[in-house]
């Protein structure tokens, strides 16, 4: 059987705030599990059941923001309409990082900072503003 990708998993602080993030971009929650044990919860999420899944580690006592290493590098989605799902993601209050400036490309970070690209499926879109115009911001 060859290699089968089954998950990424991030660690999140807040996990609501993080199913938020997530559910907004398109993901939907799948199953999660309470380990009291362990005192942790995993949530997994993805587009549909049997696509390739996003595991949100939740550590309950883990209160402190989690360091950012640019090592991690990103996740990354395919979309139907780059500038439609920036704009729902702006609309919420989500920094877009790297703007779609050429309709094919944009970045934003997760609440926990894991850095998100969004890459438009085809042919990137024709240019559009404000789009266009907008600078980056941040790291991304």
């Amino acid at each position: 059987m060859p290699l089968e990708y089954l998950h990424t998993m991030i660690r999140v602080r807040d996990l609501d705030a993080a199913v938020e993030f997530f559910t907004l971009l398109g993901l939907r929650e799948l199953r999660r599990r309470d380990v009291p044990g362990g005192r942790f919860t995993l949530v997994f999420l993805a587009t549909e059941p049997g696509a390739p899944e996003l595991e949100l580690t939740h550590n309950w006592d883990h209160d402190a923001d989690y360091s950012v290493g640019r090592n991690f590098g990103h996740l990354a989605y395919a979309v139907d309409d780059i500038y439609a799902v920036c704009e729902r993601l702006a609309a919420a209050g989500v920094a877009i990082l790297r703007p779609p400036r050429d309709g094919h490309m944009a970045f934003v970070r997760s609440p926990d900072q894991i850095s998100i690209e969004l890459l438009q499926r085809g042919e990137a879109l024709p240019a559009r503003e404000p789009w266009k115009s907008m600078s980056n911001q941040g790291e991304w």
